[in-house]
């Protein structure tokens, strides 16, 4: 049986390691004209790959560096993990394991304290110290009977931009918006092309339009109309399946959902990865009309430095719990840490509670609750107290959501 090598990717191993990703999730060959539109996205820097005894890319593990802000509102340094896959005829033979223990000892060792990733499967990610950390959900809002109240989201305007002007004013938009909720993703350049640029560019049909307020333009949207007629139903009104729709603002925020149901011949407005918590119903005269569609799992953290991370982020009002840590793959983690609102520090106090490193990082940003992972035996609870104590410490009023795909 052939043996495999990771090592880092060289200059001019890139597009070879992306067929390998395509392959892996059954997409096609990528064309020069395709390529040519990712390349700016798939810089060597940032990728290990599997290779065979002659020297073939089989399996590729893939991140950049964003800012993800956590709890509190600081900007930490995260390798976003935007291609994991192993060719088809390679799987099974530990390619996988190996890669993602090279990747997190290097993210360790250069001090990037958080990785993050969306994953394709949810059994695959956890038995590498992964864990949910944010959750969206689809939205299907009917049309007509979704009315926005009187005078909400009217006192900006809403325009249209072709293409080429998305490309140019969205980026630069984007960089505007604070991101103070936790799990809000900076965009690097290189991000651009590989997403948002192919999608508004290809043809696909999307739309972009701008929200301007009284401090200038503070919010996007892009979508894409769908035809939703049939024989039965000739005269049924398309369907807007929303793909972006982000603002810095409140108002703008209700601006553009007020432009997207109001525009004419349309049965519903659609869109999958909403935040959990986007208030749509309360614009609305009938509530009723926004129906959610399906609730799933988002962004996936990794603490790759428990202490820093913990460090980095704020607590609620409560007094400090002792989490006991275990990290099969970072054993540095091991340990305790005396958690509280004036501060994160390791501890030889006994402990309290203990969860492993893919735990605390669902736990991380916000989500979830100590008390309801402790009754799916996530969390082994040595003090009651303690548990409802780091609910509170933990949680966030808003609930983290990412909003970027990568």
């Amino acid at each position: 049986m052939s043996e495999f090598h990771v090592r880092a990717v060289a200059e001019g191993e890139q597009r070879a390691c992306l067929q390998v990703l395509e392959e892996a999730l059954h997409a096609k060959p990528i064309s020069d004209e395709a390529w040519a539109k990712m390349a700016p996205s798939w810089p060597a820097a940032g990728k290990f790959a599997a290779f065979d005894d002659d020297g073939t890319p089989v399996g590729i593990t893939s991140s950049f560096e964003i800012e993800l802000t956590v709890p509190g509102g600081q900007k930490l340094t995260t390798a976003a993990v935007d291609g994991v896959g192993v060719r088809a005829d390679w799987t099974r033979r530990g390619i996988l394991t190996t890669m993602m223990a090279v990747q997190l000892e290097d993210l360790a060792a250069r001090g990037v304290p958080l990785a993050a990733l969306h994953a394709s499967e949810g059994v695959i990610y956890g038995r590498f110290g992964y864990g949910a950390a944010t959750f969206c959900k689809g939205v299907y809002v009917e049309r007509p009977r979704a009315q926005v109240r009187d005078g909400v989201g009217r006192e900006g305007l809403v325009r249209f931009v072709t293409p080429a002007e998305a490309v140019e004013r969205v980026p630069a938009l984007y960089n505007r918006f604070q991101g103070t909720d936790p799990g809000f993703a900076s965009r690097p350049a290189q991000w651009w092309p590989g997403f948002f640029d192919r999608l508004v560019t290809g043809n696909d049909g999307y739309r972009v339009a701008i929200h301007s307020g009284p401090d200038g333009d503070d919010g996007f949207v892009a979508y894409q109309t769908i035809d939703a007629r049939d024989r039965q139903a000739p005269e049924r009104g398309a369907i807007i399946e929303v793909r972006a729709l982000q603002a810095a603002t409140p108002r703008a925020w209700a601006g553009l959902w007020r432009f997207l149901l109001s525009i004419d011949l349309v049965s519903a407005v659609a869109g999958r990865g909403r935040p959990m918590d986007e208030p749509i119903a309360e614009l609305l005269t009938d509530p009723r009309a926004v129906n959610t569609t399906e609730v799933i799992d988002d962004l996936w953290v990794r603490l790759v430095d428990v202490l820093a991370a913990l460090r980095a982020r704020t607590y609620g009002t409560a007094e400090p719990v002792v989490l006991e840590v275990f990290d099969k793959q970072l054993p540095d983690n091991n340990g305790r840490y005396l958690v509280g609102p004036d501060g994160v520090e390791r501890t030889t106090a006994e402990a309290e509670l203990r969860l492993d490193v893919s735990t605390l990082s669902s736990l991380y940003l916000g989500h979830g609750l100590v008390t309801d992972l402790a009754l799916s035996g996530r969390v082994e609870v040595l003090d009651e107290a303690a548990a409802v104590r780091a609910d509170a410490l933990f949680h966030t009023a808003r609930a983290p959501w990412c909003g970027t795909f990568f």
